[in-house]
């Protein structure tokens, strides 16, 4: 007799993290989005939860749930830091990440059987507010997965987040030359589905000017972009020159941009390069395996949640 399949309930910001989350798509496991941000009612984020009946929950920025509201939920419960936070040694602390930071001082540990993180060099760090089990990269949805299709006469740039000081000085010569689409992140699913579909060459700036690994790197991989990234740590298995192109000044992202729009296909190794990397990253793949592993780490070492 076939066994039941696994019921597995995302909880976060949908203009966010819906992109990240896995639908319908693994043999053998059923799942459901609860949009939940800072603000809503976290008793009805509840409610929808235990009427799905889930085996685990996969909370996207643990910090948003209030301390104790987990204690009744009969299921294994996951959390996934998403934010960028102080890394040890790394020097003066900006305005940014010591917010994220103060917001995650006010996890509720007891509410998460687990909790993973991002980036590897913010573990050490978060761990003061919640243990961290593991690191690896925040998943893409199957949905946002395509060829690579050749670059037509244009090459059509796409920068996806919001707009901060850093990055609009970053941006601001490329936008000025050239015709480069500005999206603030928090886009519905579907219609980023579409905006992907529509454009060749994906840029990656960062918030500040501190390293760090965003999850729109793999999003864009994976739809078969060319991704101009400035400098990635954690890499997470990417290599800048093979899998992405590496920029690290307003003018040299807009000579690549010029080099684009004479030469549309100059980079297209590393666009077919970097889409078989971004396989890494796909829902379908790395949620299975990683309730697999809670369920099993669990299983042998305990909880103290329940």
């Amino acid at each position: 007799m076939p066994s039941p399949p696994l019921r597995l309930a995302f909880v976060g910001q949908a203009s966010f993290f819906r992109a990240c989350a896995l639908d319908d798509e693994a043999p053998g496991i059923r799942t459901t989005f609860v949009d939940f941000r800072k603000g809503l009612d976290p008793e009805r984020m509840l409610a929808d939860v235990q009427a799905f009946r889930p085996d685990a929950v996969v909370v996207f920025r643990p910090e948003i749930v209030p301390p104790g509201l987990f204690a009744s939920l009969r299921a294994r419960t996951l959390g996934f830091l998403t934010e960028p936070l102080p890394r040890m040694l790394s020097g003066p602390i900006d305005e940014d990440r010591a917010r994220r930071l103060w917001e995650l001082e006010h996890v509720d540990p007891a509410n998460f059987d687990r909790v993973v993180s991002f980036d590897p060099h913010i573990a050490a760090t978060a761990s003061a507010a919640v243990p961290v089990w593991r690191s690896l990269p925040i998943p893409v949805a199957d949905r946002y997965y395509g060829p690579v299709r050749p670059i037509g006469p244009e090459a059509r740039a796409l920068f996806v987040g919001r707009s901060t000081p850093h990055r609009e000085w970053m941006l601001k010569l490329a936008k000025h030359d050239h015709d480069v689409v500005h999206l603030a992140f928090g886009v519905d699913a579907d219609d980023l589905e579409a905006l992907m579909r529509e454009h060749d060459v994906a840029i990656n700036v960062h918030n500040q000017r501190y390293l760090s690994f965003e999850n729109r790197v793999c999003l864009h991989l994976a739809a078969g972009h060319l991704v101009l990234s400035e400098p990635l740590d954690p890499t997470h298995g990417l290599e800048q020159g093979l899998d992405y192109v590496e920029i690290d000044t307003p003018d040299f992202l807009h000579w690549k941009l010029v080099q684009l729009a004479r030469f549309p296909r100059m980079h297209d190794r590393v666009r077919v390069r970097g889409r078989r990397k971004a396989e890494l990253y796909r829902a379908s793949r790395v949620y299975p395996r990683l309730i697999a592993d809670l369920m099993g780490d669990i299983a042998a070492f305990g909880s103290p949640r329940l």
